[in-house]
C-alpha cells in the first residue's frame, strides 16, 4: 500500500503468483492424463513431459511479477508482465473454455483459469489502466507477443521435457 492507504500494483503480483501456480497445479494433476482421450484440441503429453513444460513457464511467470515488482518503471519488464497477465486470461478462455463447450468434457484448468486468473489478472489490468500504466496498445501488443511467444516454447520444453531423466 502506498501512503493513501490504496493497493499499489506492485503488490499485487503476488497474487497473480499465486493464481498462476494454482492454475499450473490443477493442469498438472490432470491434464496429462485427460490428453490420453485423444482430443484433437490436445495432443498427449506425458506426465513427465508435462510437468516440466509447466515449471518452466511459472518461473518464467515468477520472474515477470517479481522483476515488475523491482523494476515497475522498465518499460521492457511493465510490457513481459502485462503480457503475461493478459495471456493468462486469454488462456482460460481459449483453450480451456472452449476446449470444454466443444467436447462437452471437462478441460483440466478451466475452474481455475475462471474462478482466479480471470479475475485476479483483470482487477490487475484494470489497476494499471485506472493508473495509467498501460494504454490499450500496451495491453494488446504486450499480451499477443507473450501469448505468441508461450505457444511457441511449450512444444519446444515438451520435448526437452520427454528427454530429461527424472
Amino acid at each position: 500500500m502506498d501512503l493513501k492507504g490504496e493497493i499499489r500494483v506492485e503488490s499485487l503480483c503476488i497474487f497473480f503468483c499465486l493464481a498462476i501456480t494454482l492454475h499450473n497445479l490443477e493442469e498438472a494433476i490432470w491434464l496429462p492424463k485427460w490428453s490420453q482421450n485423444g482430443s484433437k484440441f490436445q495432443k498427449s503429453v506425458s506426465a513427465k513431459e508435462f510437468h516440466f513444460a509447466v515449471i518452466v513457464i511459472t518461473m518464467l511467470a515468477y520472474l515477470s511479477s517479481f522483476s515488475y515488482t523491482y523494476f515497475p518503471e522498465s518499460h521492457i519488464v511493465k510490457w513481459v508482465f502485462v503480457g503475461f497477465v493478459g495471456s493468462m486470461i486469454l488462456n482460460a478462455i481459449f483453450p480451456h473454455l472452449v476446449v470444454t463447450i466443444l467436447t462437452r468434457q471437462y478441460a483440466p484448468g478451466l475452474m481455475t483459469g475462471i474462478l482466479l486468473m480471470i479475475p485476479i489478472n483483470s482487477f490487475i489490468i484494470i489497476k494499471m489502466f485506472n493508473n495509467q500504466l498501460i494504454r490499450w496498445s500496451d495491453f494488446i501488443i504486450s499480451t499477443v507477443m507473450v501469448g505468441v511467444s508461450l505457444l511457441l516454447l511449450i512444444p519446444l520444453l515438451f520435448k526437452i521435457g520427454r528427454k530429461i531423466i527424472l
